[in-house]
């Protein structure tokens, strides 16, 4: 039998996110917008990673991470912060 496929979640942003992406370089962000509308058709892909304290999950694109949380309930991934490894979680 088949699989059937699961509507995409719809993907938000944080306002704060906007901000993270102008410290990157274009080529970066074009990257990472590519990686985020990823999660759209799986959220829980390969390399994501469920962060231990909150209900946050974080997937990595080079030096920089995306953190996103996802609502199963409403088909939902937000992402709430993107930045270079080194500051992501500061």
């Amino acid at each position: 039998m088949a699989k059937s496929k699961l509507a995409p979640y719809k993907i938000t942003f944080k306002k704060s996110v906007t901000k993270d992406l102008r410290h990157i370089p274009s080529q970066g962000v074009k990257r990472i917008l590519q990686k985020i509308n990823s999660l759209a058709d799986n959220p829980r892909a390969e390399g994501c990673v469920k962060l231990s304290t909150l209900e946050l999950y974080r997937v990595r694109l080079g030096v920089y991470r995306i953190v996103y949380e996802i609502r199963d309930e409403e088909l939902v991934v937000q992402v709430v912060k993107v930045a270079h490894r080194n500051k992501v979680y500061g």
